[in-house]
């Protein structure tokens, strides 16, 4: 019996997904609740289990897009019991062969240890040791990589391993990795070391062990690209072994230069190495999405300044006692959000969306604040922002950011979102056409600070002045309107006061 699996719904917005990637392959054994492929949506990336044991038949490929609900894959269950059966001939045939360890019955589950406080996952970069093999305790069987170190994983104890994770896979902190079945008699029965062409010195406890001078996978591969070799690289792993970080810093030795009277041609030193990685899900995924937006939406750009005089003056004058009281700062971010909504609310159609021949107009302002994260772009919602307090605002930002720094934002603190405010002035862009957060039908674009002469009373004056953008959809927003809600932005953020009285 066959049992469809169909792609289950992840979001109340999101009606289709990309298959990232296949964990195990078509005509692969599977077991119940196994994790068998990863989706993305347009949001996050997300993991499919398997709803049964058996042997899978993919239906779709990597990189095929496919709606909710559709048959992603099959899995035969009647197969189940015949696969039971032949892990258990193959067990008790290995238990059959005469070899001095024997088994204990219990097996032990080895999950990725934590390594550092801000670490959140690894990445498997190399197996050391084979699925089946026999190994001892404290025995380096897999190299592992954080974002900012390698370290060696040890066998926690005497046994045959399995292994549960392929190289190359990213895996949370206290995930499974691959177990150990507990075997007797495995230390004494283990193989001698073969004898290598040259002697080897005894190493003594605390040095450089077998791993010196060796480099982990990643390390090697820049090594490769920088031409250095490794023999000058000085190790700071575990035994020796050079690390990323030893490689990074590494440098080539130069090569002594031909004679004044050499006719060769002159060679300025310059690094002129390349390297190529694989594009990821999510930056795939955002790559599609804001080309999507270009093409389907008629998108257009206004711009207006704003003196950011009387902001800077509350903010130096209140900073201080608004810190004190709410444990929180007071940033440029919270006049903005509290200024759109305002705007918003007056020029509804900015804060709407178009589904099919319908608008949707929204009389509550959900703003989505663009987040630079280290694996791109994320947009987390303020909800109801309209109804907040400062104080209310700024903590929300904080805590959303800190999430999406970290990794940790959820589908739903991504879903929705009437409005986005994107903040390029952070990175010292002064001024740029930001890309429609669809399915919304505006954007405000902020940018740096920058002193300018301007013109008041007829004198020429020195200003904080700010360069805001609104990119809009003019499908549903008419230049009129677009131009009148960044007018009145500007009035709102010149004259803070308004902000307190609502006027």
């Amino acid at each position: 019996m066959s049992l469809e699996i169909k792609v289950p719904a992840v979001g109340e917005s999101i009606t289709e997904v990309t298959v990232s990637q296949w964990l195990k392959k078509d005509g692969d054994t599977v077991e119940m609740d196994e994790v068998i492929c990863e989706l993305e949506s347009d949001k996050a990336t997300f993991e499919l289990a398997a709803e049964a044991a058996g042997v899978l038949h993919t239906k779709a490929n990597e990189g095929d897009t496919i709606e909710i609900g559709s048959v992603i894959c099959e899995i035969d269950t009647s197969a189940a019991p015949a696969v039971e059966s032949k892990k258990e001939a193959a067990k008790t045939e290995e238990t059959s062969v005469d070899s001095p360890p024997s088994s204990t019955g219990k097996v032990l589950e080895m999950n990725v240890p934590t390594v550092g406080e801000s670490i959140t996952e690894v990445t498997i970069s190399n197996w050391m040791k084979n699925d089946g093999d026999v190994v001892t305790l404290d025995e380096p069987i897999a190299e592992i990589e954080s974002d900012k170190a390698t370290f060696e994983l040890a066998a926690e104890a005497d046994g045959k391993l399995t292994i549960v994770a392929k190289e190359g896979e990213t895996l949370e902190i206290g995930a499974l990795i691959c177990t150990i079945e507990v075997m007797k008699g495995v230390s004494q029965s283990a193989p001698e070391s073969k004898p290598t062409d040259t002697p080897q010195p005894e190493t003594p406890t605390g040095s450089a062990g077998y791993a010196a001078g060796h480099a982990s996978p990643a390390a090697s591969k820049i090594l490769s690209e920088k031409g250095v070799d490794p023999s000058t690289v000085a190790a700071t792993g575990r035994d020796g072994r050079i690390t990323k970080e030893d490689a990074v810093k590494a440098e080539k030795k130069s090569e002594s230069t031909g004679s004044p009277q050499d006719s060769t041609p002159v060679v300025v030193p310059g690094n002129r190495d390349q390297r190529r990685e694989k594009m990821s899900s999510l930056r795939k995924t955002i790559s599609r999405r804001l080309v999507s937006v270009k093409n389907e939406t008629a998108m257009l750009t206004t711009f207006n300044e704003v003196n950011m005089q009387p902001i800077m003056d509350v903010r130096k004058k209140y900073k201080e006692s608004f810190k004190e009281k709410y444990e929180v700062g007071l940033g440029f971010m919270s006049f903005f959000t509290k200024a759109c909504c305002m705007a918003l609310q007056e020029w509804p159609s900015v804060n709407a969306q178009l589904d099919g021949e319908e608008i949707i107009y929204s009389n509550f302002c959900d703003i989505s604040i663009a987040v630079s994260a280290p694996k791109g772009l994320v947009v987390p919602v303020v909800r109801n922002a309209e109804a907040m307090s400062f104080e209310q605002i700024e903590k929300d930002i904080v805590r959303l950011a800190t999430k999406a720094r970290d990794g940790k934002l959820s589908i739903e603190e991504m879903q929705g979102g009437t409005f986005t405010i994107t903040n390029g002035g952070v990175f010292g862009s002064m001024l740029s056409t930001p890309i429609i957060n669809a399915p919304q039908s505006a954007i405000l674009g902020m940018h740096n600070i920058v002193e300018r002469p301007t013109a008041e009373n007829g004198q020429v004056v020195i200003r904080p002045v700010m360069y805001v953008a609104l990119s809009y959809d003019h499908r549903i927003i008419d230049g009129r309107e677009s131009v009148s809600f960044l007018v009145r932005l500007k009035q709102l953020l010149e004259d803070p006061t308004r902000l307190l009285l609502g006027v």
